[in-house]
């Protein structure tokens, strides 16, 4: 196999599991059920498939073997096309599904700090925060660059 099919076949399947569990994950943690570890998890378990496409293109194209300089560019190209797939796909679940998901977020964020006993500044400055995050978040280039920073921090 050709490092160009690899890289699409490995990319392309850990977008689709990163964007499928968005699409599960984001409407059950909007009810307050979610869970980051099981998010995380899934972005881990999705990015091993990076080590399975380097190791793929290791052992059929390389012979057995791979220098670390292609190892790496097989792996960034196939955390590439994981991203971009994972964004796209967030773009059409909070598009199409979840347009409030900025204030439900905020909402839950200020829930969570006033349960905590947090003091009315703190309350105040977190409530300033989050209305800027909302103007920000209807911005479709804000969201998809959000989405894209967030899901390659977690490689």
């Amino acid at each position: 196999m050709n490092m160009k099919t690899i890289v699409l076949r490995y990319g392309l399947g850990a977008g689709l599991l990163l964007g499928g569990m968005a699409a599960v994950m984001i409407p059950w943690c909007m009810n307050g059920n979610g869970s980051e570890v099981v998010g995380y998890s899934a972005m881990v378990l999705a990015f091993l498939l990076v080590f399975f496409g380097v190791r793929s293109y290791r052992n059929g194209a390389g012979g057995g073997a791979i220098t670390f300089g292609k190892a790496f560019q097989v792996g960034i190209l196939i955390t590439l096309v994981t991203c971009a797939v994972y964004v796209v796909a967030w773009e059409i679940v909070y598009w199409g599904f979840i347009p409030d998901f900025a204030e439900t977020y905020s909402r839950n964020v200020l829930d969570k700090l006033r349960d905590s006993g947090a003091t009315a500044e703190a309350v105040a400055a977190k409530q300033a925060e989050m209305e800027q995050f909302q103007v920000w978040y209807k911005n479709p280039l804000f969201n998809v660059a959000i989405r894209s920073w967030r899901s390659s921090r977690s490689v």
